[in-house]
């Protein structure tokens, strides 16, 4: 799983020119969906650069979610990928307290 992880990672970054650290690779051993396909659902779901992920327990869908804030201009979106199925379980605006 881990080689999987850093395969992702790589390939996000060659894709994007960004390395992010992912909060949560703990919990990536339970995810079905790679972090590369997880963010590029995010981006089609919302185009823009993303700036922060994260991979949660949280309650919706399966209970195992990739979170991604991404910016475009100024607004900045939160979208939630089902770690294990791949669908957008959120699109929303982020808030000023995000969480």
């Amino acid at each position: 799983m881990c080689r999987r992880f850093f395969l992702s990672l790589l390939t996000v970054t060659l894709l994007t020119g960004t390395a992010f650290a992912l909060n949560g690779e703990k919990y990536l051993p339970d995810a079905s969906v790679t972090l590369a396909q997880a963010r590029e659902t995010a981006l089609k779901t919302y185009p823009g650069k993303i700036i922060s992920e994260e991979l949660e327990k949280e309650s919706g869908g399966s209970g195992l979610r990739y979170s991604f804030v991404i910016r475009h201009h100024t607004a900045k979106h939160e979208v939630g990928i089902d770690a294990k199925t791949g669908a957008v379980l959120e699109n929303s605006v982020e808030g000023k307290n995000p969480d």
